[in-house]
């Protein structure tokens, strides 16, 4: 089973232009990353925010998405447990409702904690390009999307795949303060 429909007529549809290139977008300013969840949740994805810019440590990070996705009680805290616990959500077992369109999970102010945690705030989004792909192998939708007040941020490739920006913020001169 496809994930999308290949008969479909996807040029206006969002979520196919976000994870065509990568399952992990960037946003800038807010009103784009808005009006993108405004379009995801209308087409019936859940959409799960995390605060990253109050992260000050790893575990702050491993607290957050843990409260945000339902995680159970015995989760370790650490990667390997995330890892092992998006495996999980993938399965929906919990924190991705069945019979959603897909899932959204948004970090906002993510340049706050990459700044502070670089190799972990790389590590993590690799890890949700890993099983957005799993995600995919069972005709579901994960995705990733990384709000950063930095427009200049940058992170290397995750699954293989380079961390892009989104479509109306793609150029650089489009990332400018008015």
């Amino acid at each position: 089973m496809a994930a999308f429909d290949p008969n479909a007529d996807l040029r206006q549809d969002l979520a196919f232009r976000l994870m065509r290139n990568s399952p992990v977008t960037l946003f800038w300013r807010p009103q784009v990353l808005h009006d993108t969840l405004t379009w995801l949740e209308a087409h019936g994805y859940q959409v799960t925010r995390v605060d990253a810019a109050r992260w000050s440590s790893d575990r702050d990070l491993h607290r957050d998405i843990a409260a945000a996705l339902d995680f159970p009680d015995y989760y370790g805290g650490n990667l390997n447990a995330l890892n092992d616990c998006l495996r999980d959500v993938v399965d929906q077992g919990y924190g991705w409702a069945p019979g959603t369109t897909g899932l959204a999970l948004v970090f906002t102010g993510y340049d706050a904690f990459a700044a502070r945690s670089p190799e972990t705030a790389q590590s993590v989004l690799d890890l949700m390009a890993a099983h957005s792909r799993s995600a995919l192998l069972f005709g579901r939708r994960l995705m990733c999307l990384v709000q950063s007040d930095d427009p200049q941020i940058r992170f290397e490739p995750v699954g293989a795949s380079p961390v892009m920006w989104n479509g109306a913020e793609w150029l650089d001169s489009r990332r400018r303060a008015d």
